[in-house]
């Protein structure tokens, strides 16, 4: 119960950050350039607080439902403007500010991002070096040359410090050319090697199976002993009578010497019941247990390993001057905006599955997992999310702020705004597509939720 309640708190958190610097985006812009704010709401329904303030009296709103916000500007097509006000009218504004008031909102999530990822990079994030562990036999990472022990220094000609640098250059790469260039360096010997990973196709879930379990790949990671550190609710092992702190010591009679043995042997066995034993405080308990199968036709039981702490000699920080930071944060958000651009684009033309679509439920397990971390995970978390709603945001679908900056593109070469009736079919079109959208991320959320 927790560890729900953890998530609920975080995600709204996370939404109230990220509404919030949206909306003041619009409100500040707008308020620059002469518009009059009626209304500045973070939530939708009914106000669970609200204040007016300032010369023009606005509305300052904290609203029930957190799924959204809005910034309300007097506008002729709303409700009827007193003369004396109608120079501050929306709509009456010329096209270069109209313009500039709806590309604030997803510009200031952007620059959430930015500040974000310039905070991680002066704080220093430790990550894991990418030093590869077993490679499957006939995998696509063994095809193209890939050996265990051999250390990942560059994926094409970006530098890669820790495996999740590995895994979105890597990612990037697969989605443009299909062709991803891996430079490692061996134990022992001087120089680099080049290997050559090909994609004929881009994994169906990465919620799920991940990026280097589709190439065959996992990274080296000293032994970890097979104790029990985290159980899915109702999960395979949660129902059999698992519990946090036991330590697996067999299954079906074979000895189990690390976790990544017993991963193996429940990834091999899907809708296979398994006889393991755990050793706990009260003694050696015999449980059975039914891996769920997932997509992949792999075994899960819903598990997770109590954390070790991370050999020294793995680990790899990445850490900058306050001035060298804002760079990187500001291409590091370019080039995740690129990312998340690029595979909305693959999931429409349908090369990438849309069962990678995530909605409320997986956001919120997300939040709270990344805040159980740390404060640098669940900023990095808000720093994605705030790309997303940015790129989003920007998607020329009317009834988001990408439509609005449509339509202003179709005035720049009319000479006159588009009609009021396309603009009407423009928004139910919209509301179409997103309802469907929505319906298809918590479709996505229940499936995840049930399998995981």
């Amino acid at each position: 119960m927790i560890t729900v309640l953890s998530s609920i708190f975080f995600f709204i958190l996370a939404l109230g950050i990220l509404i919030t610097v949206h909306e003041f985006g619009h409100y500040w812009v707008a308020r620059k350039v002469g518009v009059k704010v009626l209304r500045f709401s973070v939530g939708f329904g009914k106000p669970l607080w609200s204040k007016i303030a300032g010369p023009d009296n606005t509305e300052y709103v904290l609203a029930a439902i957190p799924l959204g916000g809005y910034v309300r500007m007097l506008d002729e097509r709303e409700a009827e403007v007193a003369e004396e006000e109608v120079h501050r009218a929306f709509n009456r504004q010329s096209l270069a500010k109209r313009t500039a008031v709806v590309i604030a909102g997803p510009l200031f999530n952007f620059i959430l991002a930015i500040a974000a990822y310039w905070l991680i990079f002066v704080i220093g994030v430790t990550g894991m070096k990418p030093i590869v562990g077993q490679v499957t036999p006939g995998s696509i990472a063994a095809v193209a040359g890939l050996e265990q022990g051999e250390h990942i220094v560059a994926i094409g000609d970006k530098e890669t410090p820790t495996w999740e640098v590995v895994v979105v250059s890597m990612l990037d790469d697969a989605i443009g050319s299909g062709e991803v260039l891996i430079k490692v360096e061996q134990p022992g010997h001087a120089g680099q090697l080049q290997r050559v990973v090909r994609f004929d196709s881009i994994p169906e879930d990465l919620n799920r199976g991940g990026l280097l379990d589709f190439i065959g790949l996992r990274p080296y990671r000293p032994a970890i002993p097979a104790i029990i550190g985290k159980l899915a609710p109702n999960g395979a092992a949660d129902r059999a009578g698992m519990e946090v702190g036991d330590k697996v010591v067999a299954v079906d009679g074979e000895v189990v010497d690390d976790w990544e043995q017993l991963v193996d042997y429940v990834r091999a066995r899907p809708d296979k019941s398994i006889d393991i034993e755990v050793k706990r405080a009260t003694g050696v308990v015999k449980l059975s247990i039914t891996p769920v199968r997932v997509e992949g036709d792999i075994g899960k039981i819903g598990a997770g390993v109590q954390m070790q702490e991370m050999p020294e000699e793995l680990k790899s920080e990445v850490k900058y001057g306050p001035a060298v930071a804002l760079l990187n944060a500001a291409t590091k958000t370019w080039d995740m905006s690129y990312l998340t651009l690029r595979m909305l684009g693959k999931m429409v033309t349908g090369d990438i599955s849309l069962s990678n679509l995530s909605g409320p439920i997986s956001i919120a397990r997300y939040a709270g997992y990344s805040a159980s971390i740390g404060f640098i995970s669940f900023l990095t978390f808000l720093a994605i999310v705030s790309i997303s709603l940015g790129v989003l945001n920007l998607l020329p679908v009317p009834m988001l702020d990408g439509g609005h900056l449509l339509y202003y593109l179709v005035e720049l070469f009319k000479g006159s705004p588009v009609s009021e009736s396309t603009q009407l079919i423009g928004q139910k079109l919209g509301i179409a597509m997103l309802l469907g959208m929505m319906m298809l991320a918590f479709y996505n959320d229940i499936l995840r939720f049930f399998v995981n």
